[in-house]
């Protein structure tokens, strides 16, 4: 394999001219900069990243931890993030730690198997060299896994930091349900079902106090008993769903598209039709939403926004942070809006 010494002997020029002109730092004639061009392309030289990497102590690389890449959220999220990198000249290394693949949810509170998975590949991470770290979460929560004397810049995305040294990257679940929520009122509901995940769930917190403000703020009060805390699945959307209709509902708000499902069944196996006799919400936009009959009126998470947005904090920090400590006490937080995708099941009924 040809050297960029070898380069600068074939074209009679020093090596750091063609290392300027391989980082486009050249002060030469245009003549001789298309000369080392040239030459380089006819012998397929390639840089040695992490040769350069020792020199300068950058690598251009870095490494994302995700905890679950067959988690729906996480594709699109590493794919916008590795094209962000991509742009800037960095690779990326991904590693998965397959937490739902081991232990299901069952994990969520189990530490020491949470470590046990985690600190080798934040070994590994730190022995390769790379830049800096982005930590994709499956579910938002607070994660403690990076303190504020962590060697490499981290940015965390889809969950919460306590340092003011690691950002987070977040949906607005907030805004987001008092959007949906809104919308429904608007077309003339008022009792409205909220069919959440569990009650300790910061997603199921916020989109809570979104349909709350939505109904305060429209005149509504707030009734706990249509509230119902599930688990996420199919089946608990058929129980909330079975627990709320008979209070008279006019319409129901379920936080995933997967609960969701199970509120369709529980309407078709009780002769109830969807966007005529009751108007159903979800949240996610997951692609089988759009398979719903009728389809579901949903919205979307905006997880190529939320990688771009994680990558282009973590690339602020290694070009031109320049090492700085935060200044605030507090972490940042981005935090970025859905999108609402509107379809048939919600009708319009008269107030």
């Amino acid at each position: 394999m040809v050297t960029l010494k070898e380069i600068a002997e074939i074209c009679n020029v020093s090596a750091t001219t063609v290392s300027n002109v391989i980082n486009g730092k050249a002060k030469t004639s245009e003549e001789t900069k298309n000369k080392i061009l040239k030459v380089i392309k006819e012998t397929g030289y390639k840089p040695n990243v992490m040769a350069q990497g020792l020199r300068i102590k950058r690598t251009k690389t870095i490494a994302i931890i995700a905890e679950d890449i067959a988690q729906f959220t996480s594709p699109a999220i590493i794919e916008s993030i590795m094209e962000k990198c991509e742009q800037h000249g960095y690779r990326v290394v991904v590693h998965n730690l397959r937490l739902y693949d081991r232990w299901a949810d069952k994990w969520y509170k189990q530490y020491e198997d949470y470590h046990s998975v985690l600190d080798p590949v934040i070994r590994d991470v730190l022995s390769s060299q790379v830049d800096g770290v982005i930590y994709i979460a499956g579910h938002a929560r607070v994660i403690k896994a990076f303190n504020d004397n962590f060697e490499l810049p981290v940015v965390m995305c889809y969950a919460y930091s306590e340092s003011p040294d690691v950002p987070s990257v977040v949906i607005d679940d907030e805004q987001s349900a008092y959007e949906m929520v809104t919308y429904l009122i608007e077309n003339g509901h008022r009792r409205i079902g909220f069919v959440g995940g569990r009650s300790e769930n910061i997603h199921t917190a916020q989109r809570l106090l979104g349909y709350q403000r939505a109904m305060y703020e429209n005149g509504l009060l707030f009734d706990p008993k249509l509230v119902y805390y599930g688990d996420w699945s199919r089946e608990s959307g058929y129980d909330g769903a079975k627990k709320l209709v008979p209070q008279g509902l006019t319409a129901i708000f379920g936080i995933s598209d997967k609960m969701t499902g199970g509120i369709y069944d529980y309407l078709e196996e009780n002769g109830i039709t969807v966007g005529k006799d009751i108007s159903v919400a979800g949240f996610d936009n997951e692609t089988i939403s759009a398979f719903f009959r009728p389809q579901l009126t949903t919205t979307e998470l905006p997880l190529q926004e939320i990688g771009r947005a994680s990558a282009v904090l973590l690339l602020d920090k290694l070009e031109n942070a320049k090492g700085e400590k935060a200044s605030s006490s507090e972490p940042y937080v981005e935090k970025i809006m859905c999108k609402m995708v509107i379809r048939q099941s919600v009708r319009k009924i008269k107030t």
